[in-house]
């Protein structure tokens, strides 16, 4: 099992590990700053270095359990490597992921809208959500609420809960859809006064560091489904 660094400090940059497996594709280490794709987040992408030999990771995945560093064939079993992540894309990936917290957050306390579906990139993201009638002045809304909670710069906090007691709230899960039943404990994400849902995702410390949210576009996608694209900077 690979320990996540990211897990509990998503501003790790560097680290240290040891290579565990070597696979088709890329490697395996004993523990990783490289997020993984998966919930809507890209990948983070960068280098491990192996003495003065350096090996771009193009693709971090999940596969089987394993996080798979996706890289060229050198790196062997046992090696000791150094990481390193882009982290100009990292942290824009976090404002990101930190804005579609507080976005998905603001949607349910007015109007109980939960989010179905997202897709988070370093210029632009977009948001599915439930709202029945098509309403961009109410998107709008939403935005501008959301823009003012930003200058709050409110603190982003993350800790661990028992499922059985996390569930029990149902403002901490905001995404339609339960999560897996296998996990246990959950990582919950905490935008003090905003927001609480369970991610795995990487996120800002605080609300200031967004800058602003944009909203760039609103679109029907069909019954009770409609979708908006927004920036930050």
């Amino acid at each position: 099992m690979t320990e996540l660094l990211y897990f509990t400090d998503s501003y790790l940059k560097e680290f240290s590990a040891s290579m565990v497996e070597v696979t088709e594709t890329g490697v395996v280490l004993d523990r990783t700053v490289f997020y993984p794709t998966g919930g809507g987040q890209p990948c983070d992408i960068g280098v491990l270095m192996r003495g003065g030999e350096e090996f771009i990771i193009t693709g971090v995945m999940k596969n089987d359990g394993k996080i798979i560093h996706e890289t060229k064939v050198g790196l062997q079993k046992g090696d000791l490597v150094a990481g390193k992540i882009n982290w100009e894309k990292r942290y824009k990936l976090m404002k990101m992921h930190t804005s579609a917290h507080l976005l998905s957050g603001i949607f349910y306390k007015k109007a109980g809208v939960l989010i179905t579906g997202n897709q988070l990139d370093t210029e632009k993201s977009r948001m599915d959500f439930n709202l029945e009638v098509m309403d961009k002045d109410f998107v709008a809304s939403v935005v501008a609420d959301a823009n003012a909670a930003i200058v709050t710069d409110a603190p982003i906090k993350i800790y661990s809960l028992p499922r059985e007691e996390a569930m029990k709230n149902p403002e901490f899960i905001k995404l339609a859809g339960a999560l897996p039943p296998t996990i246990d404990t959950l990582r919950i994400v905490e935008i003090v006064g905003y927001d609480t849902q369970a991610d795995g995702g990487t996120h800002v410390k605080a609300l200031g560091e967004i800058g602003k949210i944009e909203l760039l576009s609103v679109e029907n996608k069909g019954k009770n489904n409609r979708r908006m694209y927004f920036s930050v900077g």
